[in-house]
């Protein structure tokens, strides 16, 4: 089944040549079943970039997704056109009265800061309060995720002596997990950070699960299910070349940096990096997509209302 775009925005032509479905939303108007509304809250600043990572993987599933793109309602990005903001994103003002099956909270480069220095913290800590009543099921992903834990569990983040950066083996700690359906004991993921969330600190909250986890970053996927939630540090949708973009940008930039870990061949940044995490990538965000199909109302006013 496919994804609901605007024909005009990027993502449309591009996920079209790589094969996944894609509909207009005069074509999906026709069509006598109920989409499954999924929101990304958009707060990196390559916007077009990460709306076309979390697309890719959200429109490769077999259902009809009709796809809504949210940003902080103050905050002004200064990396994207302000033709494409207004044309394709609406503020979270302006959706705060909306039902979502699902909402995706992206990071941001901040993760220096501590929450409360972040300039549209107050409106973020109202998203996810809305999120309890507006949202049936929120993944929260890198610093997006580290923000949902510190609020909901005063889970705090802690900074690294030196980045944690590279494709980094993780272990599948709850195989049964309907999230994990089709996952292999152990993979690479891709991680870009210079924080943490202590494996110790997260093993001593009620009602978290730690899902998966790594002995060198930590741990990675959690899952909060009293607040309908997935937490995620570390990054399945990067393509295949967005650590190489990272890493080339701060060498240009003279900042200082390693290598990333375990991503090129025999780790010489000269060679084509090879994508050894798109697989499990699909399969868990395909699975959180099934998991909301299975659980949600099929009366959108219903979201929220405890059963």
């Amino acid at each position: 089944m496919p994804i609901t775009l605007p024909q005009t925005l990027p993502a449309f032509d591009l996920l079209q040549k790589e094969g996944v479905m894609v509909m207009t939303p005069e074509r999906a108007s026709t069509q006598e079943i109920r989409p499954l509304r999924i929101a990304l809250l958009n707060l990196m600043p390559k916007k077009i970039q990460t709306e076309n990572q979390f697309a890719r993987l959200i429109g490769a599933t077999p259902l009809q997704i009709d796809f809504h793109l949210i940003r902080m309602s103050e905050h002004q990005t200064k990396n994207t056109a302000a033709e494409h903001m207004e044309a394709f994103y609406r503020p979270f003002s302006a959706v705060k009265s909306e039902k979502f099956d699902g909402l995706i909270i992206t990071g941001a480069p901040i993760e220096h800061l501590p929450f409360t220095g972040v300039t549209y913290w107050a409106e973020l800590q109202e998203v996810m309060d809305w999120t309890q009543t507006n949202v049936h099921s929120t993944f929260g992903v890198c610093w997006g995720g580290m923000a949902m834990i510190n609020y909901f569990h005063k889970v705090d983040k802690h900074m690294l002596s030196t980045k944690a950066f590279g494709c980094f083996r993780h272990r599948n700690i709850v195989p049964t997990s309907a999230y994990l359906r089709g996952f292999s004991d152990d993979f690479v993921i891709p991680v870009s950070r210079w924080t943490e969330m202590k494996q110790e600190e997260i093993a001593s909250k009620a009602g978290l699960k730690i899902l998966l986890s790594s002995p060198e970053v930590g741990p990675c996927l959690i899952e909060d299910a009293a607040h309908r939630a997935l937490y995620i540090f570390n990054h399945f949708e990067y393509d295949s070349d967005t650590l190489k973009q990272e890493y080339d940008r701060d060498m240009a930039e003279g900042t200082p940096i390693n290598v990333p870990l375990n991503y090129y061949p025999d780790d010489n940044p000269v060679l084509a990096p090879n994508n050894r995490w798109r697989s499990h990538a699909h399969l868990l965000y395909g699975n959180w997509i099934n998991e909301i199909y299975q659980t949600t109302p099929y009366n959108l006013n219903d979201i929220g209302h405890a059963t």
